[in-house]
């Protein structure tokens, strides 16, 4: 089926006709720049975002839902899955305030929703936690649930919305009379993946809804919704969750011999007992699914090796080596005692780091000079790889524990497992794969120097946020991640091969393209030492070009979904720079992130048809010099 890529799809789900999609549509240049400038024509048309930064229409709902029951002089509220989040929300509402001297106060609100239907019991009830505060500290409030993806999911909140009395049948897109959102003063350093409606961002005091002309193009109804997912077997029953989160746990873990992909009476194969397990094939023999813990959103995943970090070792600052995705930077500054910025990533980075590890432990010889070293591998958007085993060695050295987000490399391709302490992972990426659930993880090493200690701790802070829905999505989703890969590395290979070959970097007369940011051009050396004899690079790159104009008509004459988001099943291009850094450009281009970057997740259309996409965008830019 062809999928409309123009001007009509703009602010539309994505992919298309998803309720719970993970992305959105911003299909030009000037629609990305309108959208971070606020023009009243994108931000009309919007009704889907990444979750971390766009709030789903449900959540709003649930949200207004408890502002009016529960608060108090217009409170406003964020919603938690667990006591335990919550109060950790209110901790970081109170001491950010603190830092600008703002007294307030949080209270909590535990909210045990049953269906009042007695024929209904059979459906499970919803334990939620309320966080409310006065609606002047929204802004604050909005940092902890996009620094730590902890917030309640979509489908936790349909699930509670579904027990109230009266909220089952009606759709949160065509709600009648939703009170409109005055538009908040704050204004995030980082809106990536944001969709900036009125009614978005924490709620503050009342719900708008986007029209229904644009509703009825791009959202199903609960019966539509419910009918495509059990029609297409992507539903099993939630007694199955249990089976779904021990088959991922496995599958993350590589013990699973044969990877079953069927389902059985009371779940996932993969997730039965009697599966045969066997060593793991993640370059640690000894990882067990006990070594993995499941979290709801890759951010989620991080925010708690952080913590899991925090929490085993003598208090230091974390270093975060590489230009990363912002929020782990915000993480490590904002929670604990802060962070050094390695922000290019290079080999000559790790000559200064070394020096500050030296200097740090001159100064006090009896503790680590760092808590940790946070890294991507490679790096998101440039694709850089660190030197890994150098930093283990630096690790062993003066003992601080190595932290790799393998996100885009993924553990088809590349083994980091042996040279670090955690890994952490946003399932939300390739190894769903469909863009329509979040989901993060971490492994730890049990060849680790710290691994006893770090397992006792997991043991008693780890809990089970992930709503059981989710899981169920993630667990299907990712069956056949491997499959897919492949077919996505050799697809992004041949395509980067195709464009380096016509660019300043090859050496190319008159190329419009300066370089392709691709783990087989950028730091090869450090990416093949842990690639995977059968592994590919990945299917993410970027591109630079000799001019603005020639980056915004090789964007918008790409004949793919455009919007946020990565490893998708399906291509998906956006500015990155754009997006993620259009109120501080000058700061990044320090770091080689350029204004006019674009940044393409291949996927796995046929090759021969991709190729010809972007000869035709290449040919537009071309035009355009």
């Amino acid at each position: 089926m062809a999928i409309a890529i123009g001007s009509e799809t703009l602010g539309l789900a994505v992919p298309p006709f998803t309720q719970h999609a993970i992305s959105v549509s911003l299909p030009t240049w000037r629609d990305n720049v309108g959208y971070e400038e606020g023009e009243k024509r994108i931000l009309d048309s919007m009704v889907s975002g990444y979750p971390r930064f766009f709030i789903h229409l449900s959540i709003q709902k649930l949200a207004n839902i408890c502002e009016q029951k529960f608060g108090v002089n217009g409170e406003k509220c964020l919603l938690c899955p667990s006591k335990k989040i919550a109060d950790q929300c209110r901790t970081f509402i109170l001491n950010r305030a603190a830092l600008v001297e703002t007294p307030t106060h949080v209270r909590l609100v535990q909210y045990f929703i049953c269906p009042e239907d007695s024929s209904a019991q059979t459906r499970r009830c919803a334990d939620l936690h309320i966080a409310l505060f006065p609606a002047n500290l929204s802004p604050i409030s909005k940092q902890f649930w996009q620094h730590t993806g902890l917030g309640i999911s979509s489908r936790f909140a349909e699930h509670c919305l579904s027990l109230l009395p009266g909220q089952d049948e009606q759709n949160p897109q065509s709600l009648p009379g939703s009170p409109t959102l005055p538009r908040s003063p704050f204004r995030t350093s980082n809106k990536y993946y944001s969709v900036k409606h009125p009614a978005v961002g924490i709620p503050s005091g009342g719900v708008s809804y986007p029209s229904s002309t644009v509703v009825s193009s791009d959202v199903l109804s609960r019966d539509q919704s419910t009918y495509l997912e059990e029609r297409y077997g992507r539903n099993l029953p939630l007694s199955a969750a249990a089976y779904a989160k021990r088959a991922l746990r496995r599958r993350i873990a590589g013990v699973l011999v044969r990877d079953n992909v069927q389902d059985g009476p009371q779940g996932p194969c993969a997730g039965t007992q009697d599966v045969e397990i066997g060593p793991s094939s993640r370059g640690v023999q000894d990882v067990s699914e006990d070594d993995v813990f499941l979290f709801p959103t890759g951010m989620a995943a991080i925010w708690n090796a952080h913590q899991l970090c925090l929490r085993a070792r003598p208090p230091a600052k974390s270093a975060c080596f590489g230009f990363p995705y912002v929020d782990t930077l915000k993480i490590l500054e904002k929670w604990g005692p802060g962070a050094h910025f390695f922000g290019h990533g290079l080999d000559s980075d790790i000559d200064t780091l070394e020096s500050l590890l030296a200097e740090e432990s001159n100064i006090d010889p009896t503790k680590p000079p760092i808590l940790a070293l946070f890294t991507e591998f490679p790096s998101n958007p440039l694709l850089r790889s660190a030197d890994i085993p150098r930093l283990r060695a630096l690790a062993d050295r003066y003992d601080f524990l190595l932290v790799v987000d393998d996100t885009i490399g993924n553990f088809v391709n590349v083994e980091v497992l042996p040279y670090v302490d955690i890994v952490a992972t946003s399932l939300s990426k390739i190894f769903s794969g469909h863009s329509n659930v979040m989901g993060g993880s971490i492994v730890l090493n049990p060849k680790g120097r710290h691994y006893a200690a770090l397992k006792n701790h997991m043991a008693t802070a780890y809990e089970d946020t992930y709503f059981n829905e989710d899981a169920l999505f993630m667990e299907r989703n990712s069956r056949d991640f491997a499959q897919r890969i492949q077919t996505i590395d050799d697809n992004a290979q041949a395509i980067c091969a195709f464009l380096r070959s016509r660019s300043t970097a090859e050496g190319a007369p008159d190329a419009v393209i300066k370089e392709v940011f691709y783990p087989r051009y950028m730091t090869p050396t450090n990416y093949l030492q842990c690639k995977l004899p059968e592994g590919g690079y990945g299917g993410l790159f970027s591109l630079s070009f000799t001019s603005l104009a020639a980056s915004k008509a090789f964007f918008d004459a790409l004949p793919c979904q455009k919007g946020p988001s990565l490893g998708t099943n399906f291509t998906l291009a956006c500015p990155y720079t754009i997006l993620a850094h259009y109120t501080e450009l000058e700061w990044a281009a320090q770091y080689g992130i350029e204004e006019g970057l674009v940044r393409i997740s291949v996927g796995m259309e046929e090759k021969d048809a991709l190729l010809r996409s972007f000869d035709i965008a290449l040919k537009a830019a071309e035009a355009a010099e």
